[in-house]
């Protein structure tokens, strides 16, 4: 997900609009309360709003600035504003630095350039929807691109099942369908993945996506330290791509990379096995590549990760197995406050609670 998505989506929206060009763009769009000329406009706020956000390095709100069509103008001008807005944050989101993210609300107040890519290519293809389906024209993009919007900041929704459903399943995400089985939505957010600072390290949300490519050999979208991911960050991201795949991923309490912030480098994983327990209990894990191990990046990763969670509604207690000969790791747990209880089969158990 990327610059080339954004101009992949902004390029569709372009064919489908210009075949309606000629039509009444002032009755509103699908169920909004905006015309049709008034949502392309919204599409090309969005596009610029997005890059001004990476550009501008905002930290805690929206930069203060908007762009309109000029008096007079038509669904010509309103689709060259989409164009030329789009090509904007797409060229915007390739050169931004990994590691930057800027302002967006939902749900943990910043995005890094993926997500506002994400972002910028669901609010053209889904406000194109809108305005194509009340000129009567169709507005279906490629599977592809609904299926990387769904995986990237849609982690919450079970995924279609095969190609033919991946723009049905974005549109029921977005409250605009209904799927057989699932009730229609009348509230709907995406899902922008969660940092956690944690000194030298940054405890970044491994999105379905990446984890996916993690689990059959790839990068996951990072630089790696030599040697890295290590064994146990690729099982994690296999356990990731199961849940998702299966529907009962629940964003936040997957798999973190834990990224070196003085170069981006990742050096290894962190994560749980899945949300709290009916008791409150969340157990968890991590991985370090050989190379960065004996440098306290787990230690420091661990006591963040483990404030965090304890933080959240509904938990009590962390929980960490271990095996009896990995003295590194039980080390890492109890400087970061575990106590040791009773033994879990062959395995030792720690425990920390709020």
């Amino acid at each position: 997900m990327g610059g080339d998505q954004v101009d992949e989506a902004v390029a569709h929206a372009s064919r489908v609009l210009r075949t309606a060009a000629g039509l009444d763009w002032s009755v509103k769009a699908g169920d909004l309360e905006w015309s049709c000329l008034k949502t392309a406009e919204h599409i090309a706020c969005d596009l610029v709003a997005y890059a001004g956000q990476l550009t501008g390095r905002a930290a805690d709100a929206w930069v203060p600035f908007e762009i309109s069509l000029d008096e007079g103008s038509g669904p010509a001008d309103a689709i060259s504003a989409i164009e030329a807005t789009g090509g904007l944050l797409s060229a915007v989101i390739r050169t931004t630095p990994p590691g930057v993210r800027g302002f967006h609300p939902y749900p943990h107040g910043s995005a890094n350039a993926t997500g506002f890519a994400a972002m910028g290519v669901a609010e053209v293809l889904l406000h194109t929807y809108d305005i194509a389906r009340a000129l009567g024209v169709d507005a279906e993009p490629q599977d592809e691109l609904c299926e990387a919007v769904l995986a990237w900041i849609f982690p919450q929704v079970t995924p279609a099942r095969g190609p033919e459903e991946q723009w049905a399943t974005l549109l029921w995400a977005t409250g605009r369908g209904t799927l057989p089985g699932r009730p229609r939505l009348d509230k709907w957010r995406w899902h922008n993945s969660l940092e956690i600072p944690a000194g030298r390290i940054a405890l970044r949300e491994v999105s379905a996506a990446a984890a996916a490519d993690l689990a059959v050999g790839g990068t996951g979208g990072l630089s790696w330290i030599e040697g890295g991911p290590f064994d146990g960050t690729r099982t994690a991201a296999q356990m990731v791509t199961k849940a998702y795949e299966s529907g009962v991923h629940r964003p936040e309490w997957g798999m973190f990379a834990l990224v070196r912030v003085e170069d981006e480098v990742a050096v290894g994983g962190m994560g749980f096995h899945g949300p709290p327990d009916e008791e409150g209990m969340v157990e968890v894990g991590y991985d370090l590549a050989v190379a960065a191990r004996g440098c306290g990046y787990a230690s420091e990763a661990l006591d963040s990760l483990s404030a965090w969670a304890l933080d959240r509604p509904g938990v009590s207690a962390l929980l960490a197995v271990i095996e009896p000969g990995n003295a590194a790791s039980q080390g890492v747990v109890t400087r970061t406050g575990y106590v040791r209880v009773s033994d879990r089969e062959e395995n030792r158990a720690y425990v920390r609670r709020g």
